[in-house]
Formats: C-alpha cells, sequence, structure tokens
C-alpha cells in the first residue's frame, strides 16, 4: 500500500508536466510531511550527503571532455578514418558512421552527444552520394545509442552510484558487493564491440539488398593519412581505459584526465578550438551537468524514502518467496523498463528503478555487473523510441524529419537492438567474460 502511494503520487505529479526530478523531490516532501514521523530536516542533510560520492565527480568531467570534442574536429578525423577503412562497401559511409559513433562513444561517454558529432557531418555526407533521407537518419539515430554502453559511459556511471553504499544479500545469504565504475566499464567492452557488429551487419544487408551507391576505395596512403590524424583521438580510448585497468587512475581521476587531454589536444595539437571558444564549452558543460546532478540529487531523496520504508526488501522476499526465477524476473525487468523509457530519460530510470530492482536481482543470483549491462542496453533503446527519445529529437533537428517519420525509419535497427537486448539478458557471459579476464570479478 505505501508503494503505491508513492508512486502514485509520483505518477500524478509527472502527468502534470513538472520535470521529472521536481516530481521526485516534491513525492519525497509530501509522503515525508504527512504520513512519517521522520524530520523534515533530514531532507536538507540527504541532499547534501547524497551526492557526496567520489564516483559522482566523474559525470561533469566526462560531460565537459565530450564537448570539447565535440566542439572539436575530433569526430571528424574519426568519420575519414573509418570511411577509408570500409566506405567502398556496400552501405560503406553507413558503417563508417556506426564505427565512427563506437569511437565517439569511447571519448565522449554520452549518446546525444554522439549523435551531435557523428550526424552533422556523416548525415549530409550519406545524402551527397544518394543514400535514402530516412536509410541515413536511422543508420544516425541508432549509431548514436552506442554512446551509453560503449564506456566511458555516464549511465553506467550513475547505476554504479545509485546501487553502492548499501548491503545486498545473494541466494545463500551472503553479502554482495555493488559494482565498480571500473568493472562496469570493462564489462561494457565486449557488448559494445557486438552492438556496432550487429547494427553494421543490418546496414549493409539494407544497402545490399537495395542496391545503394558506393563510394570508391581509398588507398593506402589516404587511409594511412587518415589514421595518423585521428591517433590522438583514438588513443584518448587507450589512456583512459587501459589506465584503469592498469590502475594508474580511478574511473573519476580518468574523467578529468580525458578533460584535460580532450582540451589540450583540440587547442594545441588539431587548433580546431579558439579561446573564445572555451567559455561557451564550459557554460554549456556547467549547465548540463547541473540539470543531471539535480536530478541525481532528487532521486537519492527517493532512494533514501524508498529504503527507510523497506518497500526494496518487501518487494525482493515476495519475489524470492513467490518462486519466480531469474529468467522470468529478467524478462519483466526488460518489459517494466522498455515501458519506462516511453515516459522517462535515462538518468531518471536508472535511479528509481535501480535501487527498487537491484536488491531482487542480487536475491536471485544475477551478477550485479550484468545487471547493469542489461540496464544500460534498455536505456540504449529508450533513446532511439517514440515519445522520449532524445536520439530522435537531436537526429530530427539534424535531419530535417518528423518524429513519426525518424521513428519508421530507425524501425529496422530498433529491431536489432531488442534482438541485441535478448542476448546480453541470457547470456552473461557476454558481459562478465572480460572483467573476468582481468582479474576484475
Amino acid at each position: 500500500m505505501i508503494a503505491a502511494i508513492i508512486f502514485g503520487l509520483l505518477v500524478v505529479l509527472m502527468l502534470t508536466g513538472m520535470p521529472i526530478s521536481i516530481a521526485l523531490g516534491l513525492t519525497v516532501l509530501t509522503f515525508l510531511f504527512f504520513m512519517t514521523n521522520v524530520p523534515i530536516e533530514s531532507v536538507a542533510l540527504k541532499l547534501f550527503t547524497g551526492i557526496e560520492k567520489f564516483e559522482i565527480m566523474a559525470i561533469p568531467f566526462f560531460i565537459l571532455a565530450g564537448n570539447f570534442l565535440t566542439h572539436g574536429g575530433v569526430a571528424r578525423r574519426m568519420i575519414e578514418f573509418a570511411r577509408t577503412m570500409i566506405g567502398h562497401w556496400a552501405g560503406g559511409l553507413g558503417i563508417a558512421a556506426t564505427m565512427a559513433a563506437a569511437l565517439f562513444s569511447a571519448v565522449s561517454g554520452s549518446s546525444p552527444a554522439t549523435v551531435v558529432a557523428i550526424g552533422s557531418i556523416m548525415l549530409p555526407a550519406m545524402l551527397s552520394v544518394g543514400y535514402p533521407k530516412r536509410f541515413a537518419a536511422g543508420v544516425i539515430v541508432t549509431g548514436g545509442a552506442l554512446g551509453n554502453l560503449i564506456p566511458p559511459s555516464i549511465i553506467m556511471v550513475i547505476y554504479a552510484v545509485s546501487t553502492s553504499g548499501a548491503v545486498y544479500f545473494g541466494p545463500a545469504g551472503e553479502k554482495v558487493s555493488s559494482a565498480s565504475v571500473g568493472q562496469l566499464f570493462m564489462a561494457g567492452m565486449v557488448p559494445g564491440v557486438i552492438l556496432a557488429i550487429m547494427l553494421s551487419a543490418t546496414t549493409w544487408y539494407r544497402a545490399w539488398k537495395n542496391n545503394y551507391p558506393r563510394i570508391p576505395k581509398a588507398t593506402w596512403a589516404e587511409s594511412w593519412h587518415a589514421f595518423r590524424e585521428s591517433a590522438w583521438g583514438i588513443s584518448l580510448i587507450v589512456i583512459v581505459l587501459g589506465g584503469i585497468y592498469l590502475g594508474w587512475f580511478t574511473p573519476t581521476e580518468a574523467a578529468a584526465m580525458s578533460a584535460v587531454y580532450a582540451f589540450l589536444i583540440e587547442m594545441f595539437i588539431y587548433k580546431d578550438m579558439k579561446w573564445k571558444d572555451v567559455p561557451k564549452v564550459l557554460l554549456i558543460s556547467a549547465s548540463m551537468s547541473a540539470m543531471i546532478l539535480y536530478i541525481v540529487t532528487n532521486a537519492v531523496l527517493f532512494s533514501f524514502l524508498m529504503t527507510s520504508e523497506q518497500i526494496p526488501q518487501a518487494m525482493s522476499n515476495w519475489i524470492t518467496n513467490s518462486g519466480i526465477n531469474w529468467i522470468t524476473f529478467l524478462l519483466v525487468v526488460n518489459l517494466l523498463l522498455l515501458l519506462a523509457g516511453n515516459v522517462m530519460e535515462p538518468s531518471s530510470i536508472v535511479l528509481i528503478m535501480a535501487p527498487i530492482l537491484y536488491p531482487i536481482a542480487v536475491k536471485l543470483g544475477i551478477h550485479p555487473v550484468h545487471f547493469g549491462i542489461i540496464i544500460v542496453v534498455n536505456m540504449e533503446i529508450g533513446m532511439c523510441h517514440p515519445p522520449v527519445g532524445l536520439n530522435l529529437y537531436v537526429a530530427s533537428g539534424i535531419a530535417k524529419m518528423g518524429i513519426t517519420e525518424l521513428s519508421i525509419a530507425v524501425l529496422p535497427w530498433l529491431i536489432t537492438l531488442l534482438i541485441f537486448l535478448g542476448l546480453i539478458t541470457y547470456i552473461p557471459e557476454l558481459s562478465l567474460w572480460l572483467p573476468l579476464l582481468l582479474g576484475m570479478l
């Protein structure tokens, strides 16, 4: 009954058109004020202590690094490298856009930023050689989704933060540690590569079936030149992920380092960004960070309310006692998250759902890292379908297409994403193999 009241109030506030962050905060305040004896002063304390986590600092740094790279020429050089390698294949420019999106995702950590950086260059290029606009737009929208899965990923950081700090117990009553940001980053690499290949295969098949035009094959000299030009950007991937694995720095320190590195290569090596552009990039990054951190703060309050009322524990006990196994539970989780993706943006979904679903998953014996990757893939899909899919709106502005038309254009790749979700959900080894190999689990 308590859970029904809390979620009912949250839904009512959201239906008024109120931003999700404010709706979360008001739900907590209303419930605490009228239905509990918890001192209201504890809310102010929780607002500050809830985000006093070292991992949260990674979010603004990754956003800053992504904005430096987006405003410079790193994306353009990565695109050129991908084009020289595979542009002559059937659907080559589309596959090159997906590969470039995968590379850029590994330095930006943001799905919308990847759509902007890759789409603004590749969409006109694909149209200029004769690709249909729907085909080109579908490639860009779903390719951008790789920004959530390929590390560094802001959604992974949010998941790690939202599930840390509490004690969880497995099927036999043993204590289970929550997933760290570093473990999630490594776990996302293999699924990210697999998804990039699957999306590229869909692009190739549609281009081959419809006999779309090809571009001339690049010479080895052109490919080598493109690689040398993009090497500074690509090296950031190696530095960040290699540094985390080798223990040179934590994910948060890696985020700060990547922001400094991105600034240096854009200002002094590529020289694509001028000093007058720096304040604008800093302001945009600060605005984006403030928006996300405000959602995080209110979601921490909501999680505090749920925990204090013992709702996750009660749900966990009910599900385990009802005999539901992990296979059925994960199917329900996927349906629930896909449904939530219709009405909320990814960070809000993770911050609300993860603290509730996570204890149940652990109780059923699902590995915390595997569960995190499942949630991230669901968030990817949510970015690509209406009515709230942010990638659709970003690509709509670039392609000058309506949301309805764009939603139809995305369908073949969206089906690929759903097939991939099934694979990730029921083959845990795809997520856990690399962290286990590296000795991180």
